[in-house]
């Protein structure tokens, strides 16, 4: 099990909690970026610099990750590219895509845009919020605990 992070656009507060994750619980972490950052020294904590350029970061990790990992992003292409190899993806927010429900998400991500090119103003996303770390930390821990216990796909 590995857990992969599509760095360049992941919250600060959300990177801090998967160092210590790493670090405790052993687990392997690579950020993928294609901007310099600045990571704690750990054995269990890994950089994967690459060139800059359209979802550089998003081919490199659709490359390397494997069934049973995590990807950590809020590119929706890029969770469904996961989801389709077996992995799993969560959002920063605390959002896991799965097969069932990766459809529903990449549907509405089509119709949003096809309102914003209409014109309609959608609006963004929210602020990130502690509301939203905790998510994600709940999540996380959920598939770290079941991953470390069995070995196996925390889906299972």
């Amino acid at each position: 099990m590995h857990i992969w992070v599509d760095a360049d656009a992941c919250p600060k507060a959300i990177k801090d909690l998967l160092y210590r994750v790493a670090d405790r619980r052993q687990v392997p972490l690579t950020l993928v970026t294609n901007q310099p950052l600045r990571l704690p020294s750990s054995p269990f904590i890994t950089l994967f610099r690459v060139p800059p350029g359209f979802d550089a970061a998003d081919h490199a990790i659709v490359q390397h990750v494997r069934a049973g990992d995590l990807v950590v992003t809020a590119d929706l292409p890029l969770a469904a590219h996961v989801v389709a190899k077996g992995a799993q993806a969560l959002n920063p927010r605390g959002t896991l895509y799965t097969p069932e429900n990766m459809p529903e998400y990449l549907t509405m991500r089509h119709v949003m845009d096809e309102l914003r090119q209409s014109g309609v103003d959608t609006g963004g996303p929210l602020p990130f919020n502690a509301r939203d770390r905790q998510a994600f930390a709940n999540q996380l821990d959920r598939w770290v605990t079941h991953a470390c216990r069995t070995g196996a796909d925390p889906r299972d």
